[in-house]
C-alpha cells in the first residue's frame, strides 16, 4: 500500500535565491531528478512547503528547492512594533537587503542593540543611524526570558556529552558519516556559545576518544553540574524518510527541562517534533543531576544527513538548546 503526503499550502509569498546554479528538482528531496537551475537574486512565488523543501512557480511549471538556498522577500515582512534585538556574535554583517547576496553596509558588534522596523522569517530590518539595514536572525538574541535576565547562564556548570567516540562510531549516516563525528561537531559549537554567555562548560570527551557510559555519568556526578546534556543522532535505515528531534529524560523531575529544550529546538529548526519521553539510558539513569539525552535528527535520512553538516543548521540546533536552557534556568527559578 502506498500513500501520498500532501504538503501544506502557503499563498502569496515570494522567495529570493541566494546561490548560483541551484538545482530545481521534480519533488521535495535530493533523490528527485533535477529539472532545471536557478540563480542568485532571482525571485519566485512560493507554492508549497514540505519539511526542508519549498515548491516554487517556474515560467511554465513548478519545482522544488532546498530551504538552504532561499531567503524570503522583504515584501513578506511584518511590522514589529517597538521590538529591539541584541547581537549575540562578533562582526555580524549589516546588509542592504534581506539576503546574503545584498551588499554589506557595515558590521555590528556583539551586545549591540537595534530597534526593529520589520521582520521576515529569516531577517530583521533594523534602524541603524537613521538608515534601514538587514540582519540575519541567527545572529540575534530573541529569547525574551534571557533578555530579561542577561546573567541567566552565569555560574552555571553544564556538562556536554558528545555521544560515542573512538572505536564506537555510533550510527552510520546515509552518506557514510559517523554519528560520533556529528555529535562532537554539535558539542563544540554548543560549548563555544554557552561559554560566550558566561556558563562553565565541561565535555565528557574533547577528542575522538572512547569513554564508557559509566565514566560519562560519573563525571557529571562528580561535578557541581546544573545540567547534563547527552547529544546523539538517530538512525532507521529501513525507513530513510523518517526524521525529527526527540528528547529523553529519566526522572520525572527532569521532564520540564526536556520539554523546554524540545520546544525551543523545534521552534528554531522547524523539524518534525517527536516529543519528549522517559528513556532508560545509562547516562541519564545513573545521573544524579538534571540530565537529558537528545536525538537531534536521523542521519539515515540522506537529506538530513547533508543538512546536519551545514553550519547554519548546526547553529539552529545549538540556538534551540541554549534558548531551552535559558527558559529552564529563568522560569523554573533554578539555583
Amino acid at each position: 500500500m502506498s500513500f501520498l503526503l500532501l504538503p501544506t499550502q502557503i499563498h502569496a509569498e515570494k522567495i529570493i535565491i541566494t546561490d548560483d546554479n541551484v538545482n530545481i528538482r521534480s519533488g521535495p528531496g535530493s533523490e528527485f531528478k533535477p529539472i532545471g537551475k536557478v540563480h542568485a537574486k532571482e525571485e519566485y512565488n512560493k507554492v508549497h512547503e514540505q519539511g526542508q523543501w519549498i515548491e516554487i512557480e517556474l515560467e511554465d511549471s513548478k519545482g522544488w528547492i532546498h530551504k538552504e538556498y532561499i531567503s524570503y522577500n522583504s515584501g513578506d515582512k511584518v511590522k514589529s512594533g517597538n521590538k529591539t534585538i541584541t547581537i549575540n556574535q562578533h562582526h555580524v554583517h549589516l546588509r542592504s537587503g534581506p539576503s546574503n547576496e545584498y551588499e554589506i553596509i557595515s558590521f555590528a558588534k556583539k551586545g549591540e542593540s537595534f530597534p526593529v522596523i520589520a521582520e521576515t522569517k529569516e531577517w530583521y530590518e533594523v534602524s541603524n543611524k537613521g538608515k534601514s539595514n538587514f540582519i540575519f536572525k541567527e545572529f540575534v538574541e530573541t529569547n525574551n526570558e534571557i533578555k530579561q535576565n542577561p546573567y541567566v547562564f552565569k555560574n552555571r556548570n553544564i556538562v556536554i556529552d558528545a555521544g560515542h567516540g573512538g572505536h564506537d562510531v555510533g550510527a552510520i549516516g546515509a552518506t557514510g558519516s559517523f554519528e560520533k563525528n556529528i555529535t562532537h561537531l554539535t558539542a563544540d559549537e554548543l560549548k563555544k556559545e554557552l561559554e560566550s554567555l558566561g556558563a562553565s562548560v565541561y565535555m565528557t570527551r574533547d577528542n575522538d576518544d572512547f569513554i564508557s557510559l559509566k565514566s560519562r555519568a560519573a563525571y557529571s556526578n562528580m561535578m557541581d553540574t546544573h545540567v547534563f546534556i547527552s547529544l546523539h543522532y538517530n538512525s532507521f535505515p529501513k525507513r530513510p524518510d523518517v526524521s525529527g528531534i526527540e528528547t529523553f529524560y529519566y526522572g520525572e523531575q527532569h521532564k520540564k527541562l526536556a520539554q523546554y529544550l524540545q520546544d525551543e529546538m523545534i521552534k528554531v529548526t522547524n523539524a518534525i517534533d517527536r516529543g519528549t519521553s522517559k528513556g532508560n539510558y545509562y547516562v541519564i539513569r545513573q545521573n544524579f543531576k538534571p540530565a537529558v539525552l537528545i536525538e537531534l535528527g536521523f542521519i539515515s535520512n540522506k537529506e538530513m544527513d547533508v543538512l546536519l553538516h551545514t553550519n547554519i543548521y548546526q547553529k539552529q540546533l545549538v540556538n534551540g538548546i541554549i534558548s531551552g536552557l535559558g527558559k529552564y534556568f529563568s522560569l523554573e527559578n533554578y539555583h
